[in-house]
């Protein structure tokens, strides 16, 4: 049996513990209860809207810069560092390429024409003519030197990718026939689409003919006009003839240009196939009296 202080001690304990509450159920309505798809007040989300991009300022115009501190060379002394770049090379297979460079809107009309050089840069042109079959028209052609001569079966050989001519020309008399092919996909890429603006649809075939022979084709793209202008075998002499009547007849056509969209010229640079480009300044001779003409048309 427990001594007496022992079972006081135990009812003491009993009596200072604090009595048991009863757990019950929370008896909150359900329609009460938070969402738990609800967000948290607490929650931060990153912004949705879209950050405001700066826009690139716009010209109206090509972009040109300024040539004042430029350096500027002489043509023969750009056909001397061109002829040392290009040394080794096939005189006929590399051109000297002319670009000038105009102050223009970009929205106006472009320059185009044709030109006949007095030395002949590409030596390799074909003819084809679009004519009636079996025709007087195709055996005119024929004597005139036309590589390629026909209608139907001209417009399946372009179609199959049977080209054998570099310039092509339309007879009036198959202009609706060249309609209905519906082959400027094909021949509009190359540049040979014939049309009354590049006086290639003609019943003057030899004349057109002549004038293809040896003429160059020139277009101004994205405010610069380029076109070969020579071969490296050419001498000064040549070329300064060929770049002559380029640049009279390109200040021509920007002087007869619209009224609205007026042109300058900017720049002029010549390069090569494989060279850089070098800055014209208009003058023929060069900076070294010791380099004379002749000495830049002797074999490389």
């Amino acid at each position: 049996m427990a001594p007496p202080n022992h079972c006081l001690a135990a009812l003491a304990r009993l009596s200072l513990t604090a009595p048991a509450r009863p757990t019950t159920t929370p008896t909150i309505p359900k329609f009460l209860l938070p969402s738990a798809t609800a967000p948290s007040p607490l929650v931060r989300y990153a912004s949705m809207s879209k950050k405001r991009t700066k826009k690139r300022k716009t010209y109206k115009t090509f972009r040109c810069y300024d040539q004042s501190k430029a350096k500027k060379f002489s043509l023969c002394d750009a056909i001397r560092y061109i002829r040392a770049i290009e040394v080794g090379k096939p005189p006929a297979d590399v051109k000297y390429e002319i670009a000038a460079k105009l102050r223009t809107q970009k929205n106006g009309p472009i320059i185009r024409g044709r030109i006949r050089f007095p030395f002949a840069v590409k030596t390799s042109t074909r003819v084809g003519v679009i004519c009636p079959e079996d025709s007087p028209i195709a055996a005119e052609a024929q004597q005139l030197g036309a590589v390629a001569v026909g209608e139907e079966s001209l417009f399946e050989s372009i179609r199959a990718g049977n080209i054998t001519f570099t310039k092509l020309i339309c007879h009036p008399e198959s202009a609706d026939a060249l309609k209905k092919a519906n082959l400027g996909k094909i021949l509009g890429p190359k540049g040979m689409m014939p049309s009354p603006k590049t006086r290639t649809i003609t019943a003057d075939l030899q004349g057109a003919m002549q004038e293809l022979i040896g003429a160059d084709e020139y277009k101004e793209k994205l405010g610069v006009v380029r076109l070969a202008i020579g071969q490296l075998g050419f001498t000064p002499h040549m070329l300064s003839e060929n770049l002559k009547l380029f640049m009279s007849q390109l200040k021509h056509d920007i002087d007869n240009g619209d009224e609205y969209h007026p042109k300058a010229l900017d720049e002029v640079v010549l390069s090569s196939t494989n060279g850089p480009g070098f800055s014209l300044n208009g003058t023929f001779s060069s900076s070294d009296e010791k380099v004379q003409p002749e000495h830049l048309q002797s074999v490389m």
